[in-house]
């Protein structure tokens, strides 16, 4: 597919309008597309599954088809994009405004169904070493934190997160620029309470969750004594195990009944006079250490 020979400079045009109102949900599922923010993440979303991309958004530097682009970045962007025959189309800085004020001169809009069937998560192959490695998260509510934890998830090299019970959209723009192209690496999956402590059984992975409390009949395991017996049992020539490694709401931690059905409860200790850690930061320090204790 070509590129656009118009630059597009009306802000009030109705294909602009539709755009910008992808930022709700209720628009993303009736028109089955979302919209993908920024460099990071339309590059990523670019380079890993083009066929997802439908339509390239990119600032141009004046108001004429020869204008060029407004940084280089973009337009290496652009450029792989034509490659893959996405279609791109040139617009202004206003209306890529109005497109998002957090666009930062690229913007792209994505086939929300082909998205979902990507993200799937298929049992028969994971991309980690060894026995597969998955993030859970219970009730994450907030978009920031959304995007961090499916970051952290990539990062640690998991082969899937799970969004457990009623959590913020992954297609919430939101969460696709905070994840800064993670969402495009690896399976994002939702699943109810129940249904995730069932699949994570039937895959063999042990549950691990991370909690500060505990219960009333079960205190949580430090973090470094997890670690202390992993270093023996790999040393000892032990398999490894698969694991699903679930932490809670933001707010709320995890509820005692979801803590009674899980394998482990694990805690990261406390040096200084933090009483906690908040999710993102918890997610990465968790899931990193079991990552780099199993490599």
């Amino acid at each position: 597919m070509p590129i656009s020979a118009e630059v597009m400079a009306n802000v009030k045009a109705e294909r602009i309008r539709r755009i910008a109102d992808l930022t709700n949900r209720k628009t993303r599922e009736r028109a089955g597309r979302f919209l993908i923010e920024g460099p990071q993440s339309v590059r990523e979303a670019v380079l890993w599954h083009p066929d997802v991309v439908q339509d390239l958004y990119v600032e141009v530097s004046g108001d004429q088809p020869d204008s060029p682009f407004a940084n280089p970045t973009i337009a290496k962007i652009a450029g792989k994009a034509l490659q893959f025959g996405v279609y791109v189309h040139k617009a202004t800085r206003a209306v890529m405004d109005r497109i998002s004020s957090d666009a930062q001169g690229i913007a792209a809009v994505g086939d929300l169904h082909a998205m979902r069937e990507a993200l799937r998560y298929d049992d028969t192959r994971h991309d980690g070493d060894g026995e597969p490695f998955a993030a859970a998260f219970w009730q994450v509510r907030d978009p920031g934190n959304a995007g961090t934890v499916i970051r952290a998830a990539d990062a640690a090299g998991c082969d899937a997160v799970v969004l457990v019970d009623e959590c913020v959209d992954p297609f919430n723009p939101k969460v696709i620029r905070s994840t800064a192209g993670s969402l495009f690496h690896l399976p994002v999956i939702a699943m109810t309470t129940d249904a995730f402590l069932d699949w994570s059984h039937k895959q063999d992975m042990t549950v691990i969750a991370a909690d500060v409390y505990g219960t009333d009949s079960r205190s949580p395991e430090s973090l470094t004594d997890v670690l202390a017996e992993r270093r023996d049992a790999k040393a000892a020539g032990a398999s490894p195990v698969g694991e699903a490694i679930l932490f809670g709401n933001e707010a709320r931690g995890l509820p005692a009944a979801i803590l009674e059905q899980t394998d482990r409860i694990v805690s990261i200790p406390l040096y200084g006079k933090a009483e906690s850690l908040n999710l993102g930061t918890s997610a990465a320090v968790m899931l990193m250490s079991l990552a780099m204790a199993g490599r």
